[in-house]
């Protein structure tokens, strides 16, 4: 699986999704840390990547995409602790991985995850 991390998510998590066979990035790498996101999340379904932020803004960006679709993974944690987001994170791909590749929205808490299929219809 292909992941876009945000800003605020540790380059350990993207190591450990790399050291897990995935095809992980961060903006930080490109020289990407300051790119709105709207780019952001454009960026994503161009690279057809998950989106990986601790940023709620990103649920509604994708709810209301319209026809685009990027999977997003948004982080509602205390702990921030790369170790922590990590251990969360395996959980979430343990048991949400075909959501994440048709279209989703994952809100990841502490003690349980949520999944909204995009696209959302209200």
């Amino acid at each position: 699986m292909r992941f876009l991390a945000d800003v605020g998510i540790g380059a350990r998590v993207v190591g450990w999704l790399k050291d897990n066979g995935h095809d992980a990035t961060h903006l930080s790498e490109e020289g990407l840390q300051r790119l709105p996101n709207g780019e952001i999340f454009d960026k994503g379904i161009a690279e057809r990547r998950v989106i990986l932020t601790f940023d709620l803004d990103f649920g509604e960006i994708a709810a209301l995409s319209g026809g685009g679709k990027a999977s997003v993974v948004v982080f509602r944690l205390h702990n921030t602790r790369s170790d922590h987001v990590i251990a969360r994170l395996s959980v979430v791909l343990e048991e949400s991985m075909s959501a994440l590749e048709t279209g989703a929205v994952v809100v990841v808490e502490e003690s349980r995850h949520r999944i909204r299929y995009l696209p959302i219809i209200r």
